[in-house]
């Protein structure tokens, strides 16, 4: 949803349009990819970190744009709701300590922003799902008046037809309904961005889909929400379900605009922007003036407008980015990890996804008849659900029948293969090894941000009522996440 577009009222024509743009930018980008030393270099880190606004009573603040207009930082970009902003950290490449390199700027850089909220009365925090946030937090008075966030949810709510339904089990299961999808920003989440050479694609997205689970397990940090207990990673179901446009009557079967895919993919990145424009209905038909297909005939590279706009309003887990910078490249975005508990614990998220993708890479193509992309997508929401306590599907090239196993006993057997692959990458070892530190520290505490949320919240409802024991376990969290303590070391 980054690209900014200059209007909300879109006539039929637009869409007539912006669809045959899109075969353009379709055929244009399967012919740049064709391309001799196309999208080749050396490989790249980057990342996006989502964060809440809050008061001194722990309570939503609305001054994002306020905080955006005193830092000026191009960098900061503001969200669908009024208190949530994003950061955008520089990309860096493997061989210059990427992580390191980001964990410093991501300091330097909350602390300005914390500054700058602390003038207006608020601070910030970087976790999953806000625990104090309330309904009355929702709604079309918490949005950010750009054009972008009222097309989009105006696009949205005219497709569904009626109100967004929310419903996840869990130890206190919630049922509501929503006549917008501003409980869409109640997820914040830390994105990951690794440039992949395009004839590695195929292999190395599928590997990315395969450990996702066992990441994002170990990454939990969003276990209630409006005060109830449910999944260890309630942004997942959250997500889904609040911009679930799908009219509810339709006989057709579709798939949902956030999910975790539909296959396996065989050739390269190709067939997901495909599937994108083919699949999906545009939302926000904002057509350019480019002529893709001839900037690509005379040597040059196009920017793709309409098929970046449109990738931009599907939420894949973990989505293809086509990028025109430096002559064109691909990249991997991995979007189902929250933002938090503190930076190190999500750079150490970031180098245990990626490892763990090299790590399956070599052996993915004869993997993947062992295990029907449906077992993986239960795998995804399985993890969501449970976190460490989850039981996964993990194939074998040795197995006769469908084996599970427990999330931590794959991580013990997996992660004395990830230092290696990650060198391999270019990866330098003592910018990673840090990082690999927390996470064993993590598995061997077992407690993940999610745990440590609700053992704290539980504790402190011995003398508390349920709203003053989110407020103080949230301030502990936000001491904690500030001073960049682990969260395996949280007490």
């Amino acid at each position: 949803m980054g690209l900014e577009i200059d209007n909300t009222d879109f006539k039929a024509e637009d869409f007539v349009l912006f669809r045959d743009r899109l075969q353009s930018n379709l055929r244009a980008l399967q012919a740049l990819l064709k391309r001799p030393g196309f999208g080749e270099g050396p490989l790249s880190f980057g990342a996006e970190l989502e964060l809440y606004i809050v008061d001194h009573e722990a309570r939503p603040l609305h001054i994002n744009q306020e905080i955006q207009r005193r830092l000026d930082d191009p960098q900061l970009t503001l969200e669908l709701n009024r208190y949530n902003l994003e950061y955008n950290f520089s990309p860096s490449l493997l061989s210059e300590g990427c992580l390191g390199l980001t964990q410093s700027e991501a300091i330097g850089a909350l602390n300005r922003i914390n500054s700058a909220a602390s003038q207006l009365g608020g601070s910030i925090v970087p976790i999953g799902i806000l625990p104090t946030l309330q309904q009355s937090d929702t709604g079309y008075h918490a949005m950010t008046p750009l054009d972008r966030f009222e097309a989009l949810t105006n696009e949205l709510t005219e497709i569904r037809g009626g109100p967004f339904t929310i419903a996840i089990e869990g130890e206190e299961a919630l049922q509501l309904a929503m006549d917008d999808v501003t409980l869409e920003g109640a997820n914040t989440s830390f994105q990951i961005h690794l440039r992949v050479p395009p004839q590695e694609f195929a292999d190395f997205y599928n590997a990315v889909q395969l450990v996702t689970p066992l990441v994002l397990a170990m990454a939990t940090n969003s276990p209630t929400l409006f005060g109830h207990r449910l999944w260890q990673e309630t942004r997942i179901p959250l997500f889904k379900q609040s911009i679930d446009c799908r009219p509810k009557d339709s006989m057709h079967p579709m798939p949902a605009r956030v999910n975790f895919g539909n296959n396996w993919i065989r050739d390269g990145a190709f067939e997901l922007f495909a599937e994108a424009a083919l699949l999906y209905r545009p939302i926000l038909p904002a057509s350019g003036e480019e002529d893709p297909e001839a900037i690509v005939d005379a040597g040059g590279t196009p920017e793709l407008h309409e098929l970046r706009l449109h990738q931009g309003s599907i939420w894949l887990w973990n989505r293809p980015v086509y990028d025109p910078a430096d002559g064109g490249h691909l990249r991997i975005e991995l979007r189902s990890l929250p933002a938090g508990p503190s930076i190190v614990d999500m750079l150490a998220n970031a180098a245990l996804a990626i490892g763990l993708a090299k790590v399956m890479q070599k052996e993915i193509k004869g993997l993947l008849p062992a295990i029907p992309f449906t077992y993986c997508t239960a795998n995804f929401y399985r993890a969501a659900q449970k976190g460490l306590d989850a039981e996964l599907f993990w194939p074998s090239l040795r197995q006769t029948q469908p084996e599970y196993y427990s999330v931590p006993a794959i991580l013990e057997k997996l992660l004395p293969e990830v230092p290696e692959h990650l060198s391999a990458m270019g990866f330098l070892e003592e910018d990673f090894k840090p990082f690999l530190a927390v996470i064993d520290e993590r598995l061997q505490s077992r407690q993940t941000g999610s745990r440590w949320q609700l053992k704290k919240l539980a504790e402190l409802r011995n003398d508390m009522h349920k709203r003053e024991a989110l407020v103080e376990m949230l301030l502990q969290y936000q001491k904690n996440s500030a001073d960049n303590i682990p969260v395996a070391q949280w007490q």
